[in-house]
């Protein structure tokens, strides 16, 4: 695809990120509080070290997003690369976009020495496990969760 600039997000980002996480069917902030709670954490990974969201441009629009955290393992001595959350606007999939994200990380994991890079990917999203596998990841553990009541 023509025209795609990836570039890392800035605050100006903000309502196209939320947007974007809303498509992977991410919770909608339900009060105000929970509102500005979503926008300061999105501020925070663009202000911390250690995290970073990277989007994808065509148009001056945001087309597609991957978030990263650089994690410390306990049993390595090399960082992760782990990515939280990696969308692509529901009309602009297939066209590469996501392939170029993966690959803005790629290069990330190699200028930070990272040992791996590792995502998750919910079990109903069966288009997304054949892309992820096509470009080149393999599934190697299985994931479990516990959700907290509050």
């Amino acid at each position: 695809m023509k025209n795609i600039k990836i570039r890392k997000a800035s605050k100006k980002d903000l309502d196209e990120i939320l947007n974007l996480l809303y498509q992977l069917q991410r919770p909608r902030p339900k009060t105000s509080s929970e509102h500005t709670a979503f926008r300061k954490r999105i501020f925070q990974y663009l202000d911390e070290n250690d995290k970073k969201i990277i989007v994808s441009e065509c148009n001056s629009k945001i087309i597609g997003l991957v978030s990263i955290m650089l994690l410390p393992r306990l049993n390595r001595t090399k960082l992760e690369l782990y990515i939280p959350e990696l969308v692509v606007s529901e009309d602009h999939r297939g066209l590469g976009v996501g392939k170029s994200l993966i690959k803005s990380c790629v290069n990330i994991a190699k200028k930070k020495k990272c040992f791996r890079i590792r995502l998750e990917s919910g079990n109903q999203r069966k288009d997304a496990h054949q892309f992820y596998k096509k470009i080149g990841f393999e599934q190697s553990a299985l994931s479990y969760t516990m959700t907290i009541e509050q």
